[in-house]
């Protein structure tokens, strides 16, 4: 028997095909409700069949998958879209922590994120990261947040109150002002790519730094950074030049 509602918001006809067949292949727990082909279309069929998950193209006729989400506030669904460009849209996305599959579709990639999206259904998280996606879409804010999930939550956190990262191999633990430690199970990379454009630099491979944290550099011993709560951060060798640029440019 069903237990989850979902619909599918696409303009192509196959890739509609193709996600419903997918579906009824790993999840035989989730109906699809409707399907959608333009902005309009997937705005009514949002508002008549209130879906547990929605899948989303970004590019869609009539608009974008943005404009759907604009029209249907406040958001009662696990939102998974369904994209095969934009950058600027899926760096969003990635800051917000929200599920996305890139066209061409991979199957492994798709049950995952359902995946996701269920578990957070069960655990009755909250829809604070659709929000945040909008705020962070939009650029309307001043004051930036970025959605952490880790195994049991999800955290909005202001950027500015992140002091620092820790790499751990596939694990990041983030260093807030509060002294608050939260551990995220992505890559410190990923979140370098995300935080660059907010004066966050890696002076060393395992750390990465919010410029505006920085209390004094020492060039001694190789060089480190001392930060205002006092925690010092190596400054790798290659690094070293860079790091100086980066804090003379202030």
């Amino acid at each position: 028997m069903s237990r989850f509602k979902a619909v599918i918001i696409d303009d192509e006809p196959n890739m509609r095909l193709l996600l419903r067949e997918l579906v009824a292949d790993n999840f035989t727990e989730i109906q699809i409700m409707a399907e959608a082909g333009s902005v309009d279309e997937g705005v009514a069929i949002i508002l008549q069949h209130k879906p547990d998950i929605v899948f989303l193209d970004i590019e869609i006729k009539g608009g974008t998958g943005f404009h759907i989400l604009q029209k249907v506030k406040p958001y009662s669904f696990k939102l998974i879209f369904i994209t095969a460009f934009n950058q600027f849209a899926i760096k969003a996305i990635k800051f917000s922590a929200i599920d996305y599959i890139l066209k061409p579709v991979n199957e492994t990639e798709f049950v995952q994120a359902v995946s996701n999206a269920i578990d957070s259904i069960q655990q009755s998280l909250s829809s604070a990261q659709m929000t945040n996606f909008i705020d962070h879409f939009e650029k309307e804010e001043q004051r930036k947040k970025i959605v952490l999930r880790t195994s049991d939550a999800i955290h909005l956190v202001e950027v500015s109150d992140i002091v620092y990262c820790k790499s751990d191999n596939s694990y990041t633990s983030f260093y807030l002002k509060d002294q608050k430690e939260i551990l995220v199970s992505k890559s410190i990379k990923e979140f370098a790519d995300l935080l660059e454009e907010y004066r966050f630099f890696r002076p060393h491979q395992s750390f990465l730094v919010n410029l505006n944290c920085v209390n004094k550099i020492d060039k001694t011993d190789g060089g480190f950074i001392i930060l205002n709560n006092g925690k010092e951060i190596p400054v790798s060798g290659r690094r070293k030049a860079y790091v100086l640029q980066m804090v003379e440019a202030l």
